[in-house]
Order: structure tokens, then sequence, then C-alpha cells
């Protein structure tokens, strides 16, 4: 499958944005996926994941209750709300995907397919 990120941008602290990611491919129904990103400097940290069903979610400690993951399994994408932004958001937004099956899916090497990134700046 490939991934197509999509989405960032310039905000404000305290404003939102809706990042995409969209996938090629007829069998995206099957895989889990999950949102990274990296900010300058910093090492890539896990944000946000979702089942290949999308019965199930997953969020950092970092961005839960502000974050929403979604997926739409007929549309072959994946969306991240981010609300309530901070300048602490500021990185370079990752989406990636892997076969459903036993995984940890706060681990980017459990990821086999990765989107190109999109940058989100949130001044303060």
């Amino acid at each position: 499958v490939q991934l197509q990120a999509s989405g960032g941008g310039l905000v404000q602290a305290g404003g939102s944005l809706r990042l995409s990611c969209a996938a090629s491919g007829r069998t995206f129904s099957i895989y889990a996926m999950g949102w990274f990103r990296q900010a300058p400097g910093k090492e890539r940290e896990f944000v946000a994941a979702i089942s290949a069903s999308g019965s199930s979610t997953y969020y950092a400690g970092s961005v839960k209750g502000r974050f929403t993951i979604s997926r739409d399994n007929a549309k072959n994408t994946v969306n991240l709300q981010m609300n309530s932004l901070k300048a602490e958001d500021t990185a370079v937004y990752y989406c990636a995907a892997y076969p459903y099956g036993s995984r940890r899916y706060e681990i980017d090497s459990s990821y086999d397919h990765w989107g190109q990134g999109t940058l989100v700046t949130v001044s303060s």
C-alpha cells in the first residue's frame, strides 16, 4: 500500500488542523494505521493508531483528549483531527500502516509502509 499524507500547515496555538492520509490499493481495510511525528532534533514518536476495523484507537499521553484518529475504509483514508494545538506539537507528521496482526502499534518498526510526511507548525 502507498500512503500520501496531507493537511499540514501553520496554525496558532489553540487552533486546529486535520491531517489526512490517502492509501492506494484495494486492501486498505486489512491495515492498522498509525500517525507518528518527528520534531527538529528529536526522535520520531508515536501519536495515535487505529485498528484495521476502526473499532480500537490508541493515543500517546501527550495528545490524548486533543487529537482524534479516524478512518474511512470505503474511501481508503485515515484522518487525524488535532485540536488545542500547542507549540510542542510542531513536527513533521507521518502516517504509517501494517497488516493486521499482533504488533506493538506504538513502535515505528512495527509499520511496513510510510507516507512522505506533512509539516505542522504551531506558533505560540
